[in-house]
């Protein structure tokens, strides 16, 4: 089976450091904006924005979308991901609806369950939601949301929601609404799942190769359930480090980020650094695995610092190898 979809591009995009702003204790918009156009104007293709309470917290994603939405023209906004159980269904679908129409449909929404560690479990108990019910809640909001942006709007008997009058609430502007992307692994459960209600899948793989077997399998699955090839876009989250001292910025960014060395993360997430040309090689090796769409999260407190190297070496290699 051919993992990659002829005629399917590469697409390369940026992960905007809202998490990064909090970290530093500095919330103003300007630099984000700042990064933002940059971001555009060097030739990348997407930005994308995370998402906590208190988990790790930042600024909301969508608010931060919007404001992008407004000082840029070309690229796709995401979120990366956005933790939908958190939040009534409802009133994220409204949401979700509002920033379509702002972003003149540029966005794609990718969704997570929550990472599987304490701090999601107190964040998901401080806004009353069970932790151990929050796959089937999130898949049961892709749903909900899918009814609501449909052709014919009806209503929703669930298993947590029961909705009427989805009718009466704004259409987007995007036909049948934003893709809806799942930010994952690639356990067997998790792949059906994005073969059977999703657009996209966006993991952070720690290899290449688990990429390879993970995609093989969500291609046939996808397969089986009758949807036509390229219904599900394969992405990526990785984070990469440029520059001499790479390696011990990363580590002192992700013990920032996540309270967890570089060592512990490195074994269930995507990570490189070096030489900017390493760097694109490391990726390019997803790119042959089946990935069609890279989000790179740049692994330092002072991204904007990394941003015309990338740009530079790393987008012209991965659509060179891509072509290739």
């Amino acid at each position: 089976m051919d993992r990659v979809i002829p005629g399917q591009p590469v697409r390369v995009g940026l992960l905007l450091p809202t998490r990064e702003m909090a970290i530093n204790g500095d919330y103003a918009l300007g630099p984000l904006l700042d990064f933002a156009r940059a971001a555009e104007r060097l030739g990348f293709d997407s930005l994308w924005a995370g998402d906590s309470l208190t988990a790790r917290a930042r600024l909301d994603p969508l608010i931060v979308l919007s404001a992008v939405a407004a000082v840029t023209e070309r690229v796709t906004l995401g979120t990366a991901a956005f933790t939908a159980a958190l939040r009534n269904p409802l009133i994220g679908a409204n949401l979700i609806t509002s920033l379509d129409h702002a972003s003149g449909s540029r966005l794609v929404m990718g969704l997570g369950a929550g990472f599987p560690i304490p701090e999601s479990a107190d964040e998901f108990a401080a806004v009353g939601v069970p932790f151990a019910d929050r796959v089937r809640r999130l898949d049961e909001t892709a749903r909900l949301w899918r009814a609501a942006w449909g052709p014919t709007p009806a209503a929703f008997d669930g298993t947590y929601w029961q909705v009427t009058g989805l009718d009466r609430l704004p259409p987007t502007a995007t036909p049948g609404g934003p893709p809806l992307w799942l930010a994952s692994s690639d356990t067997p459960a998790v792949l059906s799942r994005v073969a059977r209600l999703y657009d996209g899948w966006l993991p952070f793989l720690p290899s290449a190769d688990a990429y390879r077997k993970a995609w093989d399998q969500i291609a046939e699955l996808v397969q089986e359930q009758g949807r036509p090839a390229g219904s599900v876009t394969p992405a990526l989250y990785a984070t990469i480090g440029v520059g001499r001292a790479a390696k011990d910025e990363l580590d002192r960014y992700v013990r920032a980020y996540y309270r967890r060395s570089l060592q512990e993360m490195t074994a269930i997430q995507a990570y490189h650094h070096g030489a900017a040309d390493e760097c694109a090689d490391w990726l390019g090796g997803y790119l042959e695995a089946g990935a069609r769409h890279v989000v790179i999260r740049i692994g330092s407190l002072t991204p904007a610092a990394q941003l015309a190297e990338i740009a530079e070496m790393v987008l012209p290699t991965l659509r060179a190898s891509a072509a290739a």
